[in-house]
């Protein structure tokens, strides 16, 4: 039924994601929003964040991301817009934390700071709540962040928000000091074998802090600016832990494709294999060009100040106020591959092949040109991901369905 549901939707937008505020406490070197960082800060207004809202639920949206900088920073807004959203009829919402909230555990007041926290979210409709880990190791995640003892505090919070029946996500954000202090570091098969090592580690020290479900932020840096990608969702920077060559991208996502089927037994791991597997066609020499990223025609994101764009890192297209934007702009042809923001480029791999069976003649003759073994791992990303109850971060795993994809 839901595969039925996605071909009847065709040429309909299907995912929003909505800077709810640019304003944020921490200091992560990785973004240009950090706490450090200069120019005029602020929160989208609450009237314009409800003409959003209501024009997602107008056109169809099923999924709308509340992001920021930080959004809990909004306080009560936040929880407000998510339950407008619900009664709108939007079906998959999601928001996410810097983790702030979880530092300095040994204070007098944590539980009851986290269990208010807890209750917010419960009583909201909210689907998926993220967490941004940066480190394997606490103190180098730490010091990036500065929130002293988040890491500790996420390990205590966690089984609170599970009795709450929230079971939120680690979004392990793909960095030179994803494992630790030293840096990642090498060349071809040697900065590969490095990139699994901290992998791993990293994977591992997610499930041993208690975390159900992770995600893969792949790296974004200014760099990407040469592909033609210029961010107005400012989430990058020049630093050099997010920055790689093209031929470093390339030994990290084949890193990646080698470690995320190891970890899917253990995890609910979204990351799916054909969007890394595309990736590794795009970085290789010659290229393999994969499909276009959907941004502009079934995804798009809104600033601060309600302005709609194909994409988070397309400043030059704005398209206007999003609650203006009219049916006439929507669908058209994907054609761009600028940047490797997983927001947009993991679910364009996944729709893709179904959007091929419905378009006629035209598609089908493209799936059955497309890559064999991508789409081998859309199917068995398909599979996945339904045994993962379609990664429903209100529930817990089903561990007797993940360890059938166990890999020895």
């Amino acid at each position: 039924m839901a595969i039925i549901r996605i071909l009847q939707r065709r040429g309909r937008p299907r995912q929003v994601v909505m800077q709810l505020t640019d304003r944020c406490n921490a200091r992560c070197a990785q973004c240009g929003m950090n706490v450090t960082a200069g120019g005029a800060r602020g929160d989208m207004d609450p009237d314009t964040a409800r003409r959003v809202i209501d024009r997602c639920a107008a056109l169809g949206v099923e999924a709308l991301s509340f992001t920021g900088g930080e959004p809990f920073l909004t306080g009560t807004l936040l929880f407000d817009l998510l339950r407008h959203a619900g009664k709108a009829g939007i079906a998959y919402l999601r928001t996410g934390t810097n983790g702030y909230q979880f530092a300095n555990p040994d204070g007098p007041d944590f539980t009851d700071r986290v269990t208010r926290l807890a209750d917010n979210l419960a009583a909201t409709p909210v689907r998926n709540f993220w967490v941004s880990l940066d480190s394997a190791d606490p103190a180098t995640h730490e010091a990036n962040r500065g929130h002293a003892g988040m890491v500790a505090g996420v390990s205590r919070a966690l089984p609170i928000l599970h009795a709450h029946g929230i079971f939120p996500t680690a979004n392990v954000a793909l960095n030179r000091h994803m494992g630790g202090p030293e840096a990642l570091a090498g060349q071809g098969a040697a900065f590969a074998a490095a990139a699994r090592e901290q992998m791993t580690r990293f994977f591992e020290t997610a499930a041993a802090l208690g975390f159900t479900i992770a995600n893969c932020c792949y790296p974004m840096s200014d760099a990407d600016r040469e592909k033609g990608a210029q961010a107005v969702y400012a989430a990058t920077a020049a630093d050099a832990r997010v920055t790689f060559s093209d031929a470093e991208k390339l030994e990290l996502f084949k890193a990646l494709a080698d470690v995320v089927p190891r970890q899917r037994s253990r995890l609910r791991v979204f990351t799916p294999l054909c969007a890394v597997h595309a990736l590794i066609g795009q970085y290789s020499r010659p290229a393999v060009p994969g499909r276009p990223c959907l941004g502009g025609v079934s995804f798009f994101y809104v600033d601060r100040r309600g302005d709609c764009y194909p994409c988070g890192y397309r400043a030059r297209e704005n398209m206007g106020p999003f609650w203006k934007l009219s049916e006439a702009r929507l669908g058209g042809r994907p054609h761009c591959r600028a940047c490797d923001w997983e927001c947009f480029r993991d679910p364009s791999e996944l729709l893709a092949p179904l959007g091929d069976l419905a378009g006629g003649p035209v598609g089908w003759r493209r799936l059955l040109r497309a890559d064999r073994r991508q789409l081998r791992l859309w199917f068995t990303d398909l599979r996945y991901f339904a045994a993962c109850g379609r990664f429903d971060g209100r529930k817990p795993p089903e561990p007797e369905k993940l360890r059938r994809f166990a890999v020895t």
